[in-house]
């Protein structure tokens, strides 16, 4: 894991919860923690890491996740026993 992972980790982890993380930070995030992201139709995408899995849409016209997006995969991480 690199710094940049160490960053998101720290964001997603933080209080209150930020909307200004870039949703492709954490799909690599969760790629550098051993776990996989797979596409599905349109924005769709399973996350799975550490036999946890969490589907959700893509954000878009922007690329920031949402507070409740963050909420989510802060949950996820924590489930799979990723600390920050």
């Amino acid at each position: 894991m690199n710094t940049k992972h160490r960053k998101t980790l720290a964001a997603i982890f933080a209080r209150p919860t930020s909307a200004s993380i870039v949703f492709a930070d954490i799909e690599a995030l969760i790629k550098a923690l051993g776990g996989s992201v797979s596409g599905r139709e349109g924005s769709r995408v399973r996350i799975e890491l550490n036999g946890e899995q969490w589907r959700c849409h893509r954000p878009h016209p922007g690329k920031e996740a949402k507070r409740y997006q963050v909420e989510e995969v802060r949950e996820l991480l924590e489930l799979a026993g990723v600390l920050p």
